[in-house]
């Protein structure tokens, strides 16, 4: 197994060399996230991550949990080492002051969650989809409710659930059939089953809180007719502590292809205490404050896995010693040359570190939106980040899992034959990964979300503060000669984008499924544009510090030479993507469903 080493190097360029956090922070009113308090915090979870949950992560597959009797039991080693994260401190850093929280920076965590995340991707779920049920109670809760559940979701001692799917209806929620009457107190009454519920039962809290929607008896059908409650596994009291055990169990675990070491559960809910979280019908807009947040974290799996990839094969690739370079001998003493030296190996680990390091940029700009929307005061901004995270997060969710998915198959292939074999640990990358292109909605779903009801929704007016922003970039480097040949594909593609948003919303008036067939290829070439936009800014900020004569020029010459690779191997990718949708739906079409296998 690869042993993870969390990229703090590179993890900081993004932070403060792209982005300038400390600038960031201090205008948002962050006056903890200083230099120094950034710098320990991150130095602490690169030892957490590196020591204490990276080993268990091969272990954990191995074992995966178990279920007897409605319990569940996690692998060797987790409970101890969530204890750890708890008495740690880690879950409560970003939340808020008031229930006990750190008040610390949502992207200063979106780091750290990174880390978790390619360390142990199986562990970090148990803690993430917390954060996802505090920011619906604290978004649409009562007072009361925040009282009686955040405090202990902030401390980690209670952990959180999303109750959606149904064996009948992952995406077309409106088809759910779990009920929700209500009681004589004011209570609900919740009676069904969901399904693929992540970290549903485990013994690593003492309560899990599940955020369930329902539809209460007499509600329209469809989706306008879905509200939204908390149910708790056990009972919790008007001052917080827990009580009874509620009538909520776990049917079952599933078996999986990957993730083995967090419990994917069937949720059987028993005329269970489930409390109304916001208006009754309007359960739906509530989640959203959920599943945004999940689409984020899940986006940030993509990018940990890349690097997860990377890292293990460049070390392989730096060790294996198979042929000669066909340019010559590039290892005289040794009987063959390392892997590294051979052309389409480069070709791997390179695609491998652009993606990875450019999603860690993506990624850190959209956890710094996240950050305006919960603290700036000019409601201006606050608008015009909603705005972006509007547009980027189907994107970002959508792409950077496939891309990926995409890196930790390449890691397999470094490897040859020994990727294959599960002591090297990276076919488990592989099976890991792929649920992210899956789960908090697929690649096709973020694709017509992007396309159909953000973009074509808005007349394309979502689009132009993005635009502007690459526009404006482009314009200001227009004049410095290292940049123009990144600074000219740059701009001609972000016109190509505009362009071909507008090509598909004629082909639409005309045939609707126009944007199902153009959605997934146009996702993915907003992709690799959005991915070209911060390499050009990463190779500029690059280039600055060089010239400057500044220390660590290796580091930044690395930069350079990776965007050069981006813009020059990965990006062209784009055109295909351009070239499907001019080609329209018709070969999706044209074949009769009965026709398809004779």
């Amino acid at each position: 197994m690869p042993e993870y080493k969390a990229p703090i190097r590179d993890i900081k360029f993004v932070m403060k060399e792209l982005l300038n956090c400390d600038n960031h922070y201090q205008n948002l009113g962050y006056s903890d996230a200083s230099e120094d308090m950034v710098d320990a915090i991150l130095s602490e979870a690169a030892k957490f991550t590196e020591q204490v949950i990276a080993p268990i992560n091969q272990i954990g597959d191995q074992q995966g949990c178990s279920w007897h009797e409605g319990v569940v039991t996690t692998p060797d080693g987790f409970k101890e080492a969530y204890q750890q994260y708890v008495d740690g401190g880690w879950p409560t850093l970003s939340q808020s002051v008031e229930f006990g929280g750190q008040g610390l920076p949502h992207s200063l965590n979106s780091a750290i969650s990174e880390m978790m995340s390619a360390a142990n991707h199986s562990f970090a779920m148990y803690p993430g989809l917390s954060h996802g049920a505090l920011a619906t109670i604290e978004a649409h809760g009562t007072d009361k409710q925040k009282q009686q559940f955040i405090p202990k979701l902030v401390e980690g001692s209670w952990t959180g659930t999303m109750c959606l799917t149904e064996s009948h209806c992952g995406t077309d929620l409106g088809m759910l059939r779990t009920k929700a009457e209500i009681n004589s107190d004011g209570s609900y009454a919740l009676t069904g089953t969901k399904i693929f519920i992540s970290a549903g039962e485990h013994d690593l809290s003492d309560n899990i809180v599940h955020i369930v929607i329902a539809r209460i008896p007499g509600s329209p059908e469809g989706s306008k007719g879905i509200s939204l409650f908390i149910v708790p596994k056990f009972n919790v009291n008007d001052d917080g502590t827990k009580a009874d055990r509620n009538a909520v169990n776990c049917g079952s675990i599933e078996h999986k292809m990957g993730i083995n070491a967090n419990a994917t559960c069937v949720i059987n809910f028993d005329s269970a205490k489930g409390y109304l979280i916001g208006e009754v019908n309007r359960g739906l807009n509530c989640m959203f404050t959920f599943m945004n947040a999940a689409r984020l974290g899940v986006a940030l799996e993509g990018t940990a896995a890349a690097e997860a990839a990377f890292q293990g094969s460049l070390a392989y690739a730096k060790d294996r010693l198979q042929m000669r370079s066909i340019s010559g001998v590039k290892n005289p003493k040794g009987p063959a040359d390392p892997i590294i030296v051979h052309p389409d190996v480069r070709r791997m680990l390179l695609t491998q570190k652009s993606l990875a390091e450019g999603g860690r940029a993506f990624i850190g700009y959209l956890s710094q939106l996240v950050d305006v929307t919960h603290a700036e005061k000019d409601s201006a901004k606050v608008a015009d980040a909603e705005t972006n995270l509007a547009l980027l997060t189907p994107i970002a969710k959508a792409f950077l899992t496939e891309t990926g998915f995409e890196c930790t198959s390449h890691g397999i292939q470094v490897f040859g034959g020994h990727g294959f074999i599960k002591e090297w640990g990276m076919e488990q990358l592989v099976r890991d990964t792929k649920i992210s292109c899956l789960y908090e909605g697929t690649t096709g779903i973020q694709a017509l979300d992007l396309l159909a009801r953000k973009v074509l929704g808005s007349k394309g007016e979502i689009l132009k503060p993005f635009m502007t922003a690459i526009g404006g970039f482009c314009h200001a480097q227009a004049a410095n000669p290292e940049m123009a040949e990144h600074i000219q594909a740059l701009a001609a593609y972000s016109q190509q984008w505009q362009e071909i948003t507008a090509s598909i919303g004629k082909k639409a008036m005309v045939n609707a499924d126009e944007i199902g067939g153009a959605s997934v290829d146009y996702l993915m070439f907003a992709g690799y544009v959005t991915l070209a936009y911060f390499w050009a800014k990463m190779a500029s900020v690059a280039q600055n510090k060089i010239n400057s004569g500044g220390e660590d020029k290796a580091f930044y010459q690395a930069k350079i030479h990776t965007a050069n690779f981006y813009f020059k191997r990965i990006l062209p990718r784009a055109q295909g993507h351009a070239a499907c949708i001019e080609n329209g739906v018709d070969s999706m079409m044209a074949l009769a469903s009965d026709d398809f296998a004779f």
